[in-house]
């Protein structure tokens, strides 16, 4: 009963506004509060934005950063609130990660010209995992809101020979776009979705664990764009041309008018040979 009640609770997340993940979430732990843990590990929730005082530069917050009730910042290696004993990357790793933060930066100015990002790192016995992390929310221009949040989680197993190595990916992306217009009134739409993606790639100085990790972030992102633009965008196009006609009633009319009148045309023509 318990598998099937939490199917029907991750089914019924995914079918609702991305905008209200957490309200919809805590809503279903207080109906069923035994799914609780199963439900906070499995459900993607938008990603919230913190301040690094000692740079002054904003990172993002999850499960992957967070130590208790502080989270570590990429930019300064610190945790806010201050933790003296917080889990720390080695320091190869580290140093990967930094580098790995300035990519996914330039990445994200390039594909969405503004928003925060954020890369982390920890060990793993035969390689080691990460997450990267994009938020742009829209700024209200226009009557138009909206929000961009991409979960990457990457798991890299090095080969022995350390010249290879194979990367797993699981990418999950929550959209959503609100208009408020005098000519269309409020309107919603949004979605989510994850995929999963697996390759063996050749690790070298041209193509170092970032280059592989960056071109396998690039393609899942624009397969999932794609997908949420035709399914959600796609078909809520579909739908409104089937129910609204792009021409005015005067101009259907009018259109009528000339068919028959060429109708008439034609049969007289044809009368008369």
């Amino acid at each position: 009963m318990t598998e099937q009640q939490l199917d029907c609770a991750l089914d019924l997340m995914r079918r609702l506004p991305p905008q209200q993940i957490e309200k919809n979430l805590t809503d279903l732990i207080d109906l069923v509060p035994n799914l609780c843990e199963d439900l906070l590990s499995s459900v993607d929730q938008p990603l919230k934005i913190s301040r690094d005082k000692n740079v002054g530069k904003d990172f993002l917050l999850c499960d992957y950063n967070r130590d208790g009730d502080s989270y570590r910042s990429p930019w300064s290696n610190t945790y806010f609130p201050p933790l003296d004993d917080g889990a720390m990357p080695s320091e190869r790793l580290r140093k990967l990660e930094q580098e790995a933060n300035r990519s996914f930066d330039q990445y994200r100015e390039m594909y969405f010209e503004g928003g925060v990002s954020s890369v982390y790192l920890w060990d793993l016995d035969h390689g080691f995992a990460g997450v990267i992390l994009i938020k742009k929310a829209g700024d209200g221009s226009k009557k138009i809101k909206g929000c961009w949040d991409s979960i990457h989680v990457i798991e890299v197993q090095e080969k022995s020979s350390g010249k290879s190595a194979h990367y797993k990916l699981t990418s999950t992306v929550m959209l959503w776009l609100q208009t408020s217009k005098e000519g269309s009134g409020i309107m919603n739409l949004g979605g989510s979705l994850t995929r999963q993606g697996e390759q063996d790639s050749t690790v070298s100085e041209s193509a170092p664990h970032i280059v592989n990790i960056g071109r396998m972030v690039e393609e899942m992102e624009n397969k999932i764009r794609n997908t949420l633009n035709e399914i959600y965008f796609g078909k809520t196009q579909d739908i409104v041309n089937g129910l609204r006609s792009f021409n005015s009633l005067e101009d259907e009319v009018s259109q009528k008018a000339v068919i028959s009148n060429l109708k008439d045309v034609l049969n007289k023509r044809g009368e008369k040979q």
